[in-house]
């Protein structure tokens, strides 16, 4: 350990935070929490002879540590998930390679959503939070929000006990004591908090507390009170968030991303796109953001595109065009990455123009590879500049992250408007079959191929031999 490193241990706080743990040449390689910051990173640095070998590998690399406090360990808890997510240090994935990871997983599109963990995410709507690569830590961090912020663990059935609604876990809609509008309100609080926005939070509940007093519903304004004494027993800080988050001016990504393209601040919303279609058919279109260069799922946005060509320069211009609308609904981007090159760029320069909005395109021609440098075309002046970033520098895994994910959710909405139009194109066709029916056989056999292989008398049993007989003359008609 050297002279520096070992001074600045000396100062660490016994509170709870999060550390990171930096190699040699500013890289941070590792990130972790601790319910007391001076006890947990010093662990690192004395006897090494319960370590494995991966541990004293890290230990070995570690040149500097720089570390945040807040005000809970549930602060700690978030905010390790969204540093991760962050960074990708290299030695989170080697030593926790062998661990499962938890999400937390809301569904705000169902009419009473619940709140669940599961270890696997799925395109399916949903919004998810992690991963936390503590189950235990964040099942109960959710435990005691759940305090402030009511929910159902499962969807709730008329007739349940009442008790959890008399303990205040449950808000209370199959009952009537809560309308669902207000529990999703509840919960959206609860969705804030979760992503760090203690601030934003607080400030609506103070706000809703002197409504309610000014007219006279001390009921309400009394229930707001208590939410908000007990948000201070919670002794919550910041923790990360778009209104309220650590220093970004202290961000290697955002910072190389101010420098290399000359921006005036490190960008906090950051947008990527891509277009996805086959043989210009279903064209579909992503948008993708990071705030604070972390994605934010919630602000993400799937676009229909118009043309048929499979013009890919002629869908990106469709979608900023479209996107260029919504500045004052969905925010105002500090940065647009393109999935593409010089083409793209120049397809769509004369519309983010006006509105003061810098592009880069990511030109993946070149990549070959997981390690592969990172191409970003950046337009300088009348031409375009081509700049390669090693893979392992914290602007490229940024790049790259959400490029990716802008292609992931690209290719997902295509697929779906590929399946719906397979399934139209084939069962809309068959004179006597209508919507009712599609849905009830597709519930059913989940896919146009499970129908068609299906025996006949296995159709009759659900939509009756009628409607069955036209399938069987449309199959033998094939």
């Amino acid at each position: 350990m050297n002279k520096k490193l070992l001074a600045k241990l000396k100062k660490l706080p016994a509170e709870p935070g999060v550390y990171f743990h930096k190699s040699a040449d500013g890289e941070v390689i590792y990130v972790g929490k601790a319910a007391v910051l001076k006890n947990r990173v010093r662990q690192y640095f004395r006897s090494q002879k319960d370590m494995d070998a991966k541990t004293r590998a890290l230990v070995a690399e570690i040149a500097d540590t720089d570390w945040t406090t807040t005000e809970s360990e549930i602060d700690a808890l978030f905010l390790e998930s969204e540093m991760i997510k962050r960074y990708m240090p290299r030695y989170n994935i080697l030593l926790r390679d062998d661990k499962s990871q938890t999400f937390v997983r809301i569904n705000m599109r169902d009419e009473i959503p619940f709140v669940s963990f599961t270890r696997r995410p799925l395109d399916d709507g949903a919004e998810y939070f992690g991963p936390f690569y503590s189950g235990a830590a964040v099942k109960n961090a959710l435990r005691l929000l759940r305090r402030i912020f009511p929910y159902y663990v499962k969807t709730p059935v008329s007739g349940n006990s009442k008790l959890e609604q008399q303990i205040g876990l449950t808000p209370g809609v199959e009952t009537g004591a809560t309308s669902a509008a207000d529990y999703k309100k509840s919960l959206r609080q609860l969705i804030s908090y979760i992503k760090g926005n203690r601030v934003a939070v607080t400030r609506d509940i103070e706000k809703a507390m002197k409504a309610a007093a000014q007219r006279r519903d001390y009921e309400a304004a009394a229930h707001f009170r208590n939410q908000l004494r007990n948000l201070g027993e919670l002794r919550r800080q910041i923790v990360f968030g778009r209104d309220e988050f650590l220093d970004i001016s202290r961000d290697q990504a955002l910072v190389g991303l101010r420098d290399l393209l000359n921006l005036p601040e490190p960008p906090r919303r950051i947008e990527g796109y891509d277009i996805s279609h086959h043989g210009g058919k279903n064209s579909a279109a992503s948008m993708v953001v990071a705030t604070n260069g972390v994605a934010d799922k919630a602000e993400y946005r799937k676009f229909r595109i118009s043309v048929k060509s499979g013009d890919d320069l002629a869908a990106m211009r469709e979608v900023i065009a479209r996107r260029l609308k919504h500045l004052r609904d969905w925010g105002r981007p500090d940065l647009v990455i393109l999935d593409g090159g010089a083409g793209q760029i120049g397809a769509v320069a004369d519309l983010l123009a006006p509105e003061e909005i810098p592009v880069v395109g990511r030109n993946k021609s070149g990549d070959h590879g997981r390690n592969a440098a990172v191409t970003l075309v950046v337009p300088r002046a009348d031409e375009f500049e081509t700049l390669s970033l090693d893979s392992d520098s914290h602007i490229a895994k940024l790049v790259a992250r959400l490029d990716d994910e802008a292609h992931r959710f690209a290719v997902s909405y295509h697929t779906a408007l590929k399946r719906t139009a397979q399934t139209k194109n084939e069962l809309e066709e068959i004179p006597g079959i209508g919507p009712a029916t599609r849905r009830k056989l597709l519930r059913v056999f989940g896919s146009l191929t499970a129908v068609r292989a299906a025996d006949h008398a296995e159709i009759a049993k659900i939509i009756g031999k009628k409607r069955a007989d036209l399938l069987k003359y449309d199959k033998e008609g094939e």
